[in-house]
């Protein structure tokens, strides 16, 4: 496949690896990014850039500016790693216990990083360059901190990558509208009235009803929702019982749902309360559902899309394609609720492998590092474009 790597990143490739190797080695959890913070405000204070740390509690922004008639440009890169014991065998494991890089933004600071360093040489820009490296994106909704920070002030466009497992190396995955879902949580507690076993008719089953709750909930997904789009409503744990012979009193739940248009999350939400009346009334049980938003769906910008691909054209003519698409979540979204956002995904399944055989928050996760080097390619051809001197 043809790939333009950027000569300025082909010259700092052993640098961009080894940031991402060495940051892989030190993961850390979401707010608690100090070791990972320190090196990003390290290196950019060093770039000359103007440095603002403990945004968004754990964040570090630098500005590179430019002719300050311009707009302002985000580049975001996220910082955090997950809770998983690393189990590959690689000579940058992981040496925090417990703790590991299982999503790839160990490399979305080094290809950030990567790129600063190359944009920060050039201040000929009609524009500004925000280059912004957000803590907690796994589950905690870093973004939101750092918008209540005041990291939008003044932006008037933001970009983010992610590497991707799901395509191989030398594709970019890219497309105007919904790219990634909402990612709604919801806990529940069914109370009915427990009993022996071998006397159900004295009770009030509270499995029984879970067991239908279940069913009736997937139907929300076969048959409320447009077969041509996509939503999901997965539990993912369920306890309740005491013994083989003793009907329970109380059963919980926890699951998720996800959608990628607002309509559908709120279809979701108004099915569920619905079903969990029906059931309610079906068995003689109490129902008490929470339930709690989540990351709302992330989606693209069309103007802001057809920049990228006209970027990402010039470093991989033949690999740019629309992406591999999950119903997963990111809190990128939340940036897109203020400014025009845009959000793509950089290739990145490991040489000789099938792109669904290490897939993101696996415990043996592991990247193509040659990806990095095609994503900070692509966030200098995007600011060059967008920002040069000479452009329309």
């Amino acid at each position: 496949m043809n790939i333009n790597i950027r000569p300025e990143i082909e010259r700092l490739k052993e640098t961009i690896i080894q940031t991402r190797r060495d940051i892989h080695r030190h993961p850390e959890l979401g707010f608690n990014e100090y070791r990972t913070a320190s090196l990003i405000s390290d290196r950019l204070t060093e770039l000359g850039l103007e440095v603002n740390t403990a945004v968004g509690k754990t964040g570090v922004t630098g500005l590179l500016k430019g002719n300050e008639d311009g707009p302002t440009i985000a580049l975001r890169a996220d910082m955090d790693a997950l809770p998983i014991q690393e189990t590959g065998d690689v000579p940058y494991k992981s040496v925090n216990d417990g703790i590991m890089h299982a999503c790839g933004h160990d490399g979305h600071v080094a290809m950030l990083l990567g790129a600063a360093e190359v944009l920060s040489k050039n201040s000929q820009f009609n524009g500004n360059v925000k280059f912004i490296f957000q803590p907690a994106e796994e589950g905690e909704g870093g973004a939101r901190f750092m918008i209540d920070d005041g990291v939008l002030i003044d932006v008037d466009e933001i970009y983010g990558i992610h590497l991707w497992n799901y395509q191989k190396f030398g594709s970019i995955g890219i497309k105007a509208g919904p790219i990634l879902a909402s990612a709604d949580i919801f806990d529940l507690t069914i109370s009915g009235t427990g009993g022996h076993g071998a006397t159900p008719h004295g009770t009030h089953d509270p499995i029984v009803a879970a067991a239908q709750l279940i069913t009736a909930f997937q139907t929300i997904v076969s048959r409320n929702t447009n077969p041509l789009e996509s939503t999901v409503v997965s539990i993912g744990t369920i306890n309740g019982g005491y013994n083989f012979n003793i009907i329970s009193d109380i059963v919980k739940m926890t699951g998720t749902t996800r959608a990628y248009t607002e309509e559908n999350r709120n279809m979701i939400k108004v099915r569920m309360a619905e079903i969990i009346a029906g059931i309610e009334k079906m068995f003689s049980v109490k129902i008490h559902l929470n339930y709690e938003d989540g990351y709302p769906p992330t989606i693209n910008d069309s103007t802001l899309a057809d920049h990228v691909i006209k970027s990402a054209s010039k470093i991989a003519p033949d690999g740019v394609e629309s992406p591999y698409m999950t119903m997963g979540g990111e809190d990128f979204s939340y940036y897109g609720d203020h400014v025009p956002a845009c959000f793509f995904f950089i290739g990145s399944a490991p040489d000789n492998r099938q792109p669904m055989s290490i897939p993101h928050h696996c415990s043996h996760f592991d990247i193509d590092e040659k990806a990095l080097l095609v994503g900070s390619s692509v966030f200098i051809q995007l600011i060059e474009d967008r920002l040069s001197m000479t452009s329309d």
